[in-house]
Protein backbone atom coordinates (compact mmCIF):
# COMPACT_ATOMS: atom_id res chain seq x y z
CA UNK A 1 0.00 0.00 0.00
CA UNK A 2 1.94 2.96 -1.31
CA UNK A 3 2.79 5.93 0.67
CA UNK A 4 1.79 9.29 0.44
CA UNK A 5 4.33 10.69 -2.12
CA UNK A 6 3.64 13.89 -4.74
CA UNK A 7 2.84 17.34 -3.69
CA UNK A 8 2.89 18.26 -0.49
CA UNK A 9 4.67 20.93 0.01
CA UNK A 10 8.45 20.92 -0.53
CA UNK A 11 8.46 17.04 -0.51
CA UNK A 12 9.98 16.98 2.87
CA UNK A 13 7.48 15.01 4.19
CA UNK A 14 8.82 12.16 1.23
CA UNK A 15 12.30 13.26 1.88
CA UNK A 16 11.55 11.47 4.96
CA UNK A 17 10.10 8.30 3.97
CA UNK A 18 12.66 7.90 1.06
CA UNK A 19 15.01 5.22 2.51
CA UNK A 20 12.85 2.73 2.80
CA UNK A 21 10.17 3.72 0.59
CA UNK A 22 10.37 0.61 -1.75
CA UNK A 23 10.56 -2.03 0.67
CA UNK A 24 7.64 -0.32 2.81
CA UNK A 25 5.28 -0.23 -0.41
CA UNK A 26 5.88 -4.14 -1.13
CA UNK A 27 5.32 -4.93 2.62
CA UNK A 28 2.38 -3.29 3.12
CA UNK A 29 0.89 -3.98 -0.17
CA UNK A 30 1.93 -7.86 -0.40
CA UNK A 31 3.67 -7.17 -3.52
CA UNK A 32 0.05 -6.36 -5.42
CA UNK A 33 1.31 -2.61 -6.07
CA UNK A 34 3.89 -4.22 -8.95
CA UNK A 35 0.76 -5.59 -10.64
CA UNK A 36 -0.72 -2.27 -10.42
CA UNK A 37 1.53 -0.37 -12.02
CA UNK A 38 1.80 -3.30 -14.85
CA UNK A 39 -1.70 -2.74 -15.51
CA UNK A 40 -1.18 0.63 -15.47
CA UNK A 41 1.65 0.40 -18.42
CA UNK A 42 -0.93 -1.66 -20.21
CA UNK A 43 -3.63 1.23 -20.13
CA UNK A 44 -0.76 3.26 -21.99
CA UNK A 45 -0.02 1.13 -24.41
CA UNK A 46 -2.12 2.06 -27.08
CA UNK A 47 -1.17 5.58 -27.10
CA UNK A 48 2.65 5.06 -27.00
CA UNK A 49 3.21 1.70 -29.40
CA UNK A 50 3.47 4.22 -31.75
CA UNK A 51 6.51 5.73 -30.67
CA UNK A 52 6.54 8.90 -28.47
CA UNK A 53 7.53 10.12 -24.84
CA UNK A 54 6.04 9.39 -21.81
CA UNK A 55 5.60 11.77 -18.37
CA UNK A 56 5.34 9.62 -15.17
CA UNK A 57 4.19 12.47 -12.31
CA UNK A 58 4.59 12.12 -8.48
CA UNK A 59 7.64 9.41 -10.34
CA UNK A 60 8.91 8.77 -6.35
CA UNK A 61 11.91 6.56 -6.64
CA UNK A 62 10.71 5.98 -10.29
CA UNK A 63 9.54 2.57 -10.32
CA UNK A 64 6.24 3.26 -12.58
CA UNK A 65 8.93 5.29 -14.92
CA UNK A 66 11.79 2.28 -15.07
CA UNK A 67 8.91 -0.32 -15.67
CA UNK A 68 7.81 2.25 -18.97
CA UNK A 69 11.14 2.51 -20.17
CA UNK A 70 11.95 -1.19 -20.09
CA UNK A 71 8.53 -1.81 -22.13
CA UNK A 72 9.51 1.00 -24.63
CA UNK A 73 13.50 1.58 -24.86
CA UNK A 74 13.34 3.66 -27.76
CA UNK A 75 11.13 5.96 -25.80
CA UNK A 76 12.06 9.00 -23.80
CA UNK A 77 10.46 8.52 -20.35
CA UNK A 78 10.69 11.74 -17.88
CA UNK A 79 9.86 11.64 -14.33
CA UNK A 80 8.63 13.92 -12.68
CA UNK A 81 8.46 14.27 -8.19
CA UNK A 82 8.66 17.57 -5.93
CA UNK A 83 10.76 15.23 -3.18
CA UNK A 84 14.26 15.81 -4.29
CA UNK A 85 15.30 12.26 -1.61
CA UNK A 86 13.19 10.53 -3.49
CA UNK A 87 14.33 11.68 -7.16
CA UNK A 88 18.02 11.08 -5.63
CA UNK A 89 16.86 7.04 -5.23
CA UNK A 90 15.37 7.19 -8.26
CA UNK A 91 18.17 7.78 -10.66
CA UNK A 92 20.08 5.10 -8.62
CA UNK A 93 17.57 2.64 -9.50
CA UNK A 94 16.77 4.14 -12.76
CA UNK A 95 20.74 4.13 -13.97
CA UNK A 96 20.42 6.72 -17.35
CA UNK A 97 17.42 4.99 -18.51
CA UNK A 98 14.71 7.74 -17.20
CA UNK A 99 15.33 11.61 -17.00
CA UNK A 100 14.16 12.65 -13.55
CA UNK A 101 13.17 16.03 -12.55
CA UNK A 102 11.70 17.87 -9.59
CA UNK A 103 8.64 19.77 -10.24
CA UNK A 104 4.93 20.55 -9.71
CA UNK A 105 2.32 18.47 -11.67
CA UNK A 106 0.11 21.81 -11.48
CA UNK A 107 2.73 23.37 -13.12
CA UNK A 108 4.56 21.59 -15.45
CA UNK A 109 7.28 22.44 -17.26
CA UNK A 110 6.95 20.86 -21.08
CA UNK A 111 5.19 22.51 -24.00
CA UNK A 112 2.26 21.59 -25.32
CA UNK A 113 1.40 18.01 -26.64
CA UNK A 114 5.01 17.09 -25.65
CA UNK A 115 4.03 13.58 -24.99
CA UNK A 116 2.14 10.49 -26.18
CA UNK A 117 0.83 9.53 -22.63
CA UNK A 118 1.02 10.72 -19.00
CA UNK A 119 1.18 8.71 -15.76
CA UNK A 120 1.02 9.36 -12.22
CA UNK A 121 1.04 6.66 -9.57
CA UNK A 122 -0.35 7.14 -6.07
CA UNK A 123 0.08 11.02 -6.44
CA UNK A 124 -2.82 13.18 -7.95
CA UNK A 125 -4.61 11.96 -3.92
CA UNK A 126 -1.93 14.81 -2.19
CA UNK A 127 -2.82 17.54 -4.84
CA UNK A 128 -4.85 19.60 -2.64
CA UNK A 129 -8.50 19.22 -3.32
CA UNK A 130 -9.31 22.69 -5.40
CA UNK A 131 -5.68 22.20 -7.33
CA UNK A 132 -6.85 18.76 -8.74
CA UNK A 133 -8.32 20.09 -11.88
CA UNK A 134 -5.21 22.28 -12.20
CA UNK A 135 -3.34 19.33 -12.09
CA UNK A 136 -5.46 17.46 -14.80
CA UNK A 137 -5.95 20.12 -17.01
CA UNK A 138 -1.81 20.29 -17.32
CA UNK A 139 -1.85 16.69 -17.87
CA UNK A 140 -4.01 17.25 -21.21
CA UNK A 141 -1.99 20.09 -22.08
CA UNK A 142 1.26 18.46 -22.23
CA UNK A 143 -0.03 14.63 -24.15
CA UNK A 144 -0.71 15.05 -27.92
CA UNK A 145 -4.13 14.75 -29.39
CA UNK A 146 -4.94 11.02 -29.51
CA UNK A 147 -2.36 10.04 -26.17
CA UNK A 148 -3.75 8.98 -23.24
CA UNK A 149 -3.61 10.15 -19.01
CA UNK A 150 -3.56 7.18 -17.17
CA UNK A 151 -4.17 7.56 -13.22
CA UNK A 152 -3.40 4.84 -10.43
CA UNK A 153 -4.55 5.85 -6.81
CA UNK A 154 -5.79 4.44 -3.66
CA UNK A 155 -9.63 4.27 -2.95
CA UNK A 156 -11.88 3.47 0.10
CA UNK A 157 -12.46 -0.27 -0.53
CA UNK A 158 -16.09 -1.59 -0.80
CA UNK A 159 -18.41 -4.21 -0.27
CA UNK A 160 -18.80 -6.81 2.57
CA UNK A 161 -16.89 -9.13 3.91
CA UNK A 162 -13.86 -8.67 1.95
CA UNK A 163 -14.58 -5.20 1.98
CA UNK A 164 -13.86 -4.94 5.28
CA UNK A 165 -10.92 -6.57 5.72
CA UNK A 166 -9.13 -4.19 2.70
CA UNK A 167 -10.66 -1.21 5.11
CA UNK A 168 -9.33 -2.89 8.06
CA UNK A 169 -6.22 -3.26 6.30
CA UNK A 170 -6.33 0.31 5.00
CA UNK A 171 -7.06 2.07 8.36
CA UNK A 172 -5.62 0.03 10.72
CA UNK A 173 -2.60 -1.92 9.68
CA UNK A 174 -0.96 0.66 6.98
CA UNK A 175 -0.48 3.14 9.00
CA UNK A 176 0.62 1.50 11.77
CA UNK A 177 3.20 -0.68 9.92
CA UNK A 178 4.37 2.14 8.08
CA UNK A 179 4.59 4.02 11.05
CA UNK A 180 6.71 1.32 13.21
CA UNK A 181 8.89 0.81 9.88
CA UNK A 182 9.72 3.83 9.02
CA UNK A 183 10.02 5.89 11.76
CA UNK A 184 7.88 8.52 10.33
CA UNK A 185 4.20 9.44 11.18
CA UNK A 186 3.52 10.10 7.78
CA UNK A 187 2.26 6.99 7.05
CA UNK A 188 -0.91 7.93 9.22
CA UNK A 189 -1.53 10.84 6.67
CA UNK A 190 -2.55 8.02 4.42
CA UNK A 191 -5.61 6.65 5.58
CA UNK A 192 -6.88 10.23 6.35
CA UNK A 193 -6.12 11.00 2.22
CA UNK A 194 -8.13 7.82 1.24
CA UNK A 195 -11.31 8.33 3.12
CA UNK A 196 -11.16 12.62 2.02
CA UNK A 197 -10.58 11.03 -1.63
CA UNK A 198 -13.62 11.11 -4.25
CA UNK A 199 -15.14 8.07 -5.09
CA UNK A 200 -14.37 6.65 -8.41
CA UNK A 201 -17.03 7.75 -10.37
CA UNK A 202 -16.90 11.59 -8.81
CA UNK A 203 -13.05 11.77 -9.60
CA UNK A 204 -13.80 10.76 -13.31
CA UNK A 205 -16.09 12.92 -13.80
CA UNK A 206 -13.27 15.60 -12.19
CA UNK A 207 -10.89 14.18 -15.27
CA UNK A 208 -13.84 14.90 -17.79
CA UNK A 209 -14.42 18.68 -16.37
CA UNK A 210 -10.31 18.97 -17.34
CA UNK A 211 -11.18 18.29 -20.89
CA UNK A 212 -10.30 14.41 -20.88
CA UNK A 213 -12.33 11.74 -22.14
CA UNK A 214 -12.76 9.10 -19.66
CA UNK A 215 -12.36 5.51 -21.07
CA UNK A 216 -11.87 3.33 -17.98
CA UNK A 217 -11.88 3.29 -14.58
CA UNK A 218 -11.34 -0.36 -12.94
CA UNK A 219 -11.22 -0.81 -9.42
CA UNK A 220 -8.30 -2.97 -8.59
CA UNK A 221 -8.29 -5.79 -5.42
CA UNK A 222 -11.34 -5.28 -3.72
CA UNK A 223 -11.55 -1.30 -4.85
CA UNK A 224 -8.47 -0.66 -2.49
CA UNK A 225 -6.85 0.77 -5.97
CA UNK A 226 -8.61 2.42 -8.91
CA UNK A 227 -7.02 2.66 -12.36
CA UNK A 228 -8.74 6.10 -14.47
CA UNK A 229 -7.78 5.84 -17.75
CA UNK A 230 -8.16 8.50 -20.09
CA UNK A 231 -8.06 10.27 -23.98
CA UNK A 232 -6.61 13.45 -24.69
CA UNK A 233 -9.02 14.89 -27.51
Amino acid sequence: MSAPQGQQGSGAMFDAIAPRYDLLNRLMSLGVDQGWRRRTVDAIAPAVDAGGAILDLATGTADLAIAMARRWPASAVVGLDPSPRMLEIGRKKAQNRVQLVEGDARRLPFGDASFAAVTMAFGIRNVPGDQRVVALREMARVVRPGGRVAILELSEPRGKLLGRLARFHVHTLVPRLGALLSGAREYRYLERSIAAFPPPEAFADLMRAAGLRVVAVQPLTFGVCCLYVAEVV
